[in-house]
């Protein structure tokens, strides 16, 4: 594969599948190869090294304009199956970790969490010591 060179479905680990780059109209970019390693640009902005017999999908997947595409009604939504969305802070407190209260009260909680009670907001969810780290090269800006 040339440099530069406009990718997809990228695999990192032999025999896994595509793990990288895999949603419509993302392409990743083959920047360089030395030694058993190639490296390339993700769409995020991280640089990852891999190695040089990684599999992936030349050229970038079709159907760009479908997030481009006007849903005119909320009828349109439901016929592609997407549901509406409730907010946690008008839930029942059984229901929600942001829920309860007494008329419009605020958040009931110190800080706001996943439905499963985990804090979103000021917390890492990657773990520190991960295995893969020593092959992101540049990681990709906040």
């Amino acid at each position: 594969m040339p440099l530069g060179t406009a990718i997809h479905n990228i695999e990192i680990t032999l025999g896994k599948g595509a793990q990288f780059a895999k949603a419509v109209g993302v392409v990743a970019k083959l920047i360089a190869k030395e030694g058993k390693s190639g490296t390339f640009t993700l769409p995020s902005g991280e640089v990852r090294l891999t190695s040089k017999n990684f599999s992936a999908t030349v050229e970038q997947v079709g159907n760009v304009v479908v997030n481009q595409k006007n849903l005119s009604s909320v009828g349109s939504k439901c016929w592609l199956g997407k549901r509406p969305v409730v907010r946690g802070v008008v839930m029942n407190p059984i229901d929600h970790p942001h829920r309860g209260g007494e008329g419009r009260a605020q958040i009931g909680r110190k800080q706001p969490t996943t439905p499963w009670g985990y804090p979103i907001l000021r917390k890492r969810s990657k773990k520190r010591n991960k295995c893969s780290d020593n092959l992101i090269l540049r990681r990709r800006s906040k």
